[in-house]
């Protein structure tokens, strides 16, 4: 599940509404709203983020949230570590192949290492 799917599901969950009624009001499939959500759809338009937050009444804050959580849910990236060291791509393959078997604290501590260099 990408990051914005898993925001979305939360927002349903919070909301008490179910796949097929929010789809319904957002003139979507269910199945479309459902491979969204689990990551197999790709990166959602601006136009259906929009329609999100309006469908949730989202306030700013929120808004600009659940874009930024669109923008990084791409679940298949491309990481181009041309010119860098070789264990910067060292690191890339190795995340690649193995990212699925890492467990919730391991990713977690793998973010804030990524995240405290960008702060």
């Amino acid at each position: 599940m990408t990051p914005f799917g898993n925001r979305i599901r939360e927002l349903r969950a919070r909301n008490n509404v179910t796949l097929t009624d929010m789809a319904t009001a957002l003139q979507l499939s269910p199945a479309y709203l459902s491979a969204l959500e689990h990551g197999h759809r790709g990166r959602p338009s601006p136009g259906l983020v929009q329609q999100i937050c309006g469908y949730f009444n989202l306030v700013w804050d929120e808004v600009d949230d659940i874009k930024r959580l669109a923008q990084l849910s791409h679940p298949k990236i491309t990481v181009d570590t041309a010119g860098l060291e070789p264990e910067a791509t060292e690191l890339a393959n190795l995340l690649s192949e193995r990212i699925a078997g890492l467990s919730d604290d391991q990713l977690s501590r793998m973010l804030e290492i990524i995240r405290e260099r960008h702060a």
